[in-house]
C-alpha cells in the first residue's frame, strides 16, 4: 500500500534520497530512540548515592502552603498538658497512649493522672476506638475549607505511633477505621474530595508503632510483612502526591529497609513521577537524605537547627496550637493568632520553604472553629497577596543582606518571581523604605498589593527608595507586599 505522499502526488513525483543519507538517517533516528528508551528507563538504585538525586516534584516547591491533619483514637481523648513548664514534644496529645504507659517521669504523671481520674483503672487505650466515630465528617467541606484556606496541598495521618490506620488495611486488622470506630475508609472518602477541590493529596504514615508485638519482638518480620506491605497498599489505592514518613528515629534506615521502599516508589510505583518524599526514613536521615528536608515547630528532631551546605527544598511542620492532635485543655492563649500565621508563612516562604500548618480534627469529625477561623483568615490575606508567596523562590540581594538592609529577615522579607521582586512588609512603617543594593531600571514599577494607590520611588546611588501612599482603612491588612516589576 502507498504511503500519503505517493497517494496525492504519483510514485513518479517522488525524489529518492541518496542511500548514504537514508543510512544516516536511519542510524541517528536509532541512537534517537535508544537514548529516548534509556532516559525513559533510568532506573534509581536502593542507595542513598543513587535515590537522593532525584529532584523534588517542582509542583512542591510552587505550592508553599499545605494543611497537616492529625486525626485518630487520641482524638478521643485529646489531652495533653499545656504550660511554659512543659516541653514542646511533651505537649502532644497524640502520644497520650505512650505517655499513658510509659511510667515514671513527672510529665508522663499528668497524663496517668487524668487518665485516672476520667476513665478509671480499668479503661484501656484501646477501649476508645469504638468511641472514635467520625460521624460527622464531611470530606467535602473539610476540602472546600483548605481550598479557601489558600493551601495547595493536604498530608492526613493515615497511621499514627498508635498502629491504628484510617483504611481498611489487612496488616491492621480490627485496628482499623473501616472494621471498628467510623467504618468508613477515610483515607478514601478525603482523598477523593481533596483531588475533586484540585489540591494535591498525601499521607503522613508512621514507620514504628509504640506496642505492637510484632515490632517489639520480631523487627525484620515488621517491615517485610507490615510496615512496606502497607505502604505500598497506601500508594497503590490512593495515589498520593505526598508521602510524609515519620518515626524513623528508631532504627537506621538499613534496618527500615527504606532504600529498598524508596526504589520501587520512585521506579515502579504509579505516583513515581509527582510524588515528593520527606527526609524521615532513618536515624541518621533527617536532612541529609530523601526528598524534602522538615523541620518541626523550628527545630529538628533532637533540637538542632537545620543546618545544610546548600539549599534544599524543605518544610515546616506545626499546628495552630501547641499539639497536633487535637488537644481540649488549649486556651485561645495557646493558639497563633492569624497574624502570627501569616507571618510564619512569610518568613517561611522567603526562606525558601513551605509551611505545613496542622489542625486536630474532634473525634466526631468537625474541626474545631478557630482552627477553622484561623485558617479563613489565612486565605483571606492570600487571597491578596498570594502572588508574592505561590511559585516563588527566595530572594538574596547579597550575603551579609542583612548588614545591608537590616530589617531583612525581621520586619521586611523578600521573594522573586521572574523579574519581579516581592518586598513584604510586617508593620507598616512609619517612614520611607531604604532598600540598599537593589536597581530599578527603564520600565520598573511598584505596586502595593491590595490597594488602588501607588507608591512612589526612586533610585539614587545603589539604593532603592519607596514612599507609601497614605492608607484607607480599606487597606488594612495583616501584612502588607510591594511588588516590584522588572527588576
Amino acid at each position: 500500500m502507498l504511503g500519503p505522499l505517493a497517494a496525492k502526488d504519483g510514485w513518479q513525483n517522488l525524489k529518492l534520497k541518496p542511500i548514504k543519507t537514508v543510512m544516516k538517517n536511519k542510524i541517528l533516528t536509532v541512537i534517537f530512540l535508544l537514548i529516548s528508551v534509556t532516559l525513559l528507563s533510568q532506573k534509581y538504585e536502593s542507595r542513598w548515592e543513587s535515590l537522593d538525586k532525584r529532584p523534588t516534584p517542582s509542583w512542591f516547591e510552587d505550592a508553599k502552603f499545605g494543611i497537616f491533619i492529625h486525626w485518630g483514637v487520641y482524638s478521643v481523648p485529646a489531652w495533653g498538658p499545656t504550660g511554659d513548664d512543659i516541653g514542646v514534644y511533651d505537649k502532644y496529645s497524640e502520644w497520650y497512649w505512650n505517655k499513658l504507659l510509659n511510667k515514671g517521669s513527672k510529665v508522663n504523671k499528668h497524663f496517668e493522672d487524668f487518665h485516672l481520674r476520667t476513665y478509671g483503672p480499668h479503661f484501656k487505650y484501646q477501649d476508645f476506638a469504638p468511641m472514635f466515630k467520625a460521624e460527622l465528617f464531611k470530606p467535602d467541606e473539610w476540602a472546600q475549607l483548605f481550598r479557601n484556606s489558600g493551601a495547595k496541598y493536604v498530608v492526613l495521618t493515615s497511621k499514627h505511633h498508635e498502629g491504628f490506620t484510617l483504611w481498611p488495611s489487612a496488616q491492621s486488622w480490627n485496628w482499623n477505621s473501616v472494621d471498628i470506630g467510623p467504618h468508613r475508609d477515610l483515607c478514601g472518602d478525603l482523598t477523593e474530595s481533596v483531588k475533586k477541590a484540585g489540591l494535591h493529596m498525601g499521607f503522613y504514615y508512621s514507620l514504628y508503632e509504640w506496642f505492637n508485638p510484632v515490632y517489639l519482638n520480631d523487627f525484620e518480620n515488621y517491615v517485610d510483612n507490615h510496615m512496606i506491605p502497607q505502604m505500598k497498599d497506601l500508594v497503590s489505592r490512593y495515589t498520593p502526591d505526598i508521602l510524609w514518613t515519620d518515626g524513623e528515629w528508631d532504627k537506621p534506615s538499613k534496618e527500615w529497609k527504606s532504600e529498598q521502599f524508596l526504589a520501587w516508589l520512585y521506579n515502579e510505583s504509579a505516583v513515581k513521577e509527582n510524588v515528593v518524599v520527606n527526609d524521615r526514613w532513618g536515624s541518621e536521615t533527617r536532612s541529609k537524605h530523601g526528598g524534602i528536608y522538615t523541620t518541626e515547630y523550628g527545630l529538628v528532631h533532637g533540637g538542632e537547627g537545620l543546618e545544610t551546605a546548600e539549599y534544599h527544598p524543605w518544610e515546616e511542620c506545626r499546628g495552630i496550637g501547641t499539639s497536633f492532635g487535637f488537644n481540649r485543655t488549649e486556651n485561645l492563649e495557646n493558639y497563633s493568632s492569624a497574624e502570627e500565621l501569616i507571618k510564619l508563612l512569610i518568613s517561611t516562604v522567603a526562606a525558601g520553604g513551605n509551611l505545613l500548618l496542622d489542625i486536630g480534627p474532634a473525634a466526631d469529625g468537625t474541626i474545631p472553629v478557630i482552627m477553622q477561623q484561623r485558617l479563613m483568615e489565612i486565605g483571606k490575606w492570600l487571597d491578596v497577596n498570594g502572588e508574592a508567596i505561590y511559585g516563588t523562590r527566595a530572594f538574596i540581594t547579597s550575603k551579609n543582606q542583612e548588614n545591608i538592609n537590616p530589617e531583612t529577615n525581621k520586619n521586611i522579607f523578600f521573594t522573586k518571581k521572574g523579574n519581579d521582586v516581592y518586598v513584604i512588609l510586617l508593620n507598616w512603617p512609619k517612614g520611607d523604605i531604604i532598600l540598599r543594593g537593589l536597581r530599578t531600571k527603564p520600565g520598573t514599577k511598584v505596586n502595593l498589593l491590595g490597594s488602588s494607590m501607588s507608591p512612589r520611588f526612586r533610585n539614587p546611588g545603589n539604593n532603592l527608595i519607596i514612599t507609601l501612599p497614605r492608607l484607607d482603612p480599606d487597606d488594612y491588612q495583616l501584612a502588607y507586599v510591594l511588588k516590584i516589576s522588572n527588576i
